[in-house]
C-alpha cells in the first residue's frame, strides 16, 4: 500500500497551501478538491495511486496536518465529537475546521455558538444543506449579517423537498420566521402551504400568533367586549374576538382536526397555551373575580368565558399521558387523543360563532 501521494498531487496541495485558504471540499464523485480562497474557487483535479477511499484520506491528512499542525494527519479524536461540544473553540479554532474536508468538521462549525457570518457563508460553501441552513439561521449573527437571506431564500425553495417530513417542515418554518428576514409575499406563500399540509401553520401560531397572514374578519360583536383594566377576560376577549384572534383560532381547529404526528399536537397545544397566557397567568380566585366583573357588564359573553377557560386549561402536558403509551401517528392517534381534541374545537367553536 502507497503511504503518499502522487508528486503530482503533493506539489498542486504544497502550492496551495501557500494562498490564504477560506474553505475546502472534496468532490469525491469526480475526485476533485476545491478551495475557496479570497480570488475565487480554486480545483485540484486528484489523480489516486491507489484505491480511492484510501488515497482520499492522505488527502485529508495532509490537509488536516496544514490547517491544524496534527503530525499524524486528521485528528482521530474529531470523530468522536459531539456536536454538542463546541462551546470552547474559539472562531480561529472554527476557521482551520473548515480547511480539512471533513463532513463532520463542518458541522462542528454550524453548532457552534462561536460562528460568525463569515464563518457561515464558507460553511455553507462546504456543505449547503437544510439541516446546516436551519442551524445557522437559528444564531442571530448570522440573520443579521449578510448569509441572513441567502439561507432564507435557499429554505423558501426548498420546502417543497420536505415533502411529509411534518418535523423537518415544523423546524424549517420555525427558524424561517425566527430570522426575522423573510419578505411579506415568503411569509404569505409559506403560509398558503398550510392548505395542503397543516403543519407548515405550527410555527406561525407558535411565533407570531398576533400578527398571523391573511387574517379573517372580526367576530361582530367584538366592538362590545368591556373595556376593563387588568381584567384577563376583557384581555383574552378582545384578542379572542378581533380578526388575529378569529384566525388564530380557526387555524389551530384547522390543526387539531386532523394533525399527522404527535409533535404537531404538542407544538400547538403549547401555542394554544401561550395565546392564553392571560388566564393561564391568574390565579383561580382572581379569575373567578374577573369573571364576574366582566358578566356584570355583558351577560351575554358567559359562554365565551367558559369556552376560553377551556383552551387556557391545556398544554402539551395534557396530552402526555396518552402519548407516553403509544407512538400512534396518523388516524390512530388522533383516535386516541379524541376526548381532549373534541372539547377544545367545541369550545373554538364557541368563540367563532357569530352572535
Amino acid at each position: 500500500m502507497n503511504d503518499e501521494l502522487s508528486p503530482e498531487d503533493e506539489l498542486r496541495l504544497n502550492v496551495l497551501f501557500n494562498t490564504e485558504l477560506k474553505a475546502v471540499r472534496i468532490d469525491e464523485s469526480n475526485m476533485t478538491l476545491w478551495a475557496l480562497t479570497p480570488q475565487g474557487e480554486a480545483s485540484v483535479p486528484l489523480k489516486p495511486n491507489e484505491r480511492s477511499d484510501r488515497y482520499l484520506k492522505r488527502v485529508r491528512e495532509m490537509l488536516s496536518g496544514h490547517a491544524l499542525g496534527s503530525p499524524g494527519g486528521y485528528p482521530v479524536h474529531l470523530t468522536r465529537w459531539t456536536r454538542q461540544s463546541q462551546a470552547g473553540l474559539s472562531t480561529q479554532h472554527l476557521a482551520q475546521l473548515l480547511l480539512i474536508a471533513e463532513e463532520e468538521a463542518v458541522v462542528a462549525v454550524v453548532h457552534s455558538p462561536a460562528l460568525t457570518d463569515e464563518l457561515a457563508r464558507y460553511a455553507w460553501w462546504c456543505m449547503p444543506t437544510i439541516e446546516n441552513a436551519r442551524l445557522m439561521l437559528m444564531r442571530d449573527v448570522v440573520c443579521q449579517g449578510s448569509m441572513g437571506r441567502t439561507l432564507a431564500e435557499f429554505l423558501v425553495e426548498h420546502l417543497a423537498f420536505l415533502h411529509e417530513d411534518d418535523v423537518g417542515i415544523l423546524d424549517t418554518v420555525a427558524v424561517m420566521l425566527y430570522s426575522g428576514v423573510l419578505t411579506d409575499a415568503e411569509r404569505l406563500s409559506i403560509w398558503k402551504r398550510g392548505n395542503s399540509r397543516n403543519s407548515y401553520y405550527v410555527a406561525f401560531l407558535e411565533l407570531q400568533p398576533d400578527t398571523l397572514p391573511n387574517p379573517r374578519p372580526a367576530r361582530a360583536d367584538h366592538p362590545t367586549v368591556p373595556q376593563l383594566a387588568g381584567n384577563p377576560y376583557c384581555t383574552m376577549l378582545e384578542k379572542a374576538l378581533s380578526g388575529q384572534g378569529q384566525t388564530f383560532l380557526a387555524t389551530t381547529a384547522t390543526i387539531l382536526d386532523r394533525p399527522e404526528i404527535q409533535e404537531v399536537v404538542n407544538h400547538t397545544l403549547n401555542a394554544l397555551a401561550g395565546w392564553s397566557a392571560p388566564l393561564r397567568q391568574t390565579d383561580e380566585a382572581a379569575r373567578a373575580i374577573a369573571r364576574a366583573a366582566l358578566l356584570a357588564a355583558e351577560p351575554q359573553f358567559e359562554t365565551d368565558c367558559a369556552a376560553l377557560d377551556a383552551l387556557a386549561a391545556v398544554d402539551a402536558d395534557t396530552v402526555r399521558p396518552i402519548f407516553l403509551k403509544t407512538t400512534a401517528i396518523g388516524s390512530l392517534m388522533r383516535r386516541k387523543i379524541q376526548p381532549v381534541v373534541t372539547s377544545l374545537l367545541d369550545a373554538i367553536a364557541v368563540l367563532r360563532r357569530q352572535p
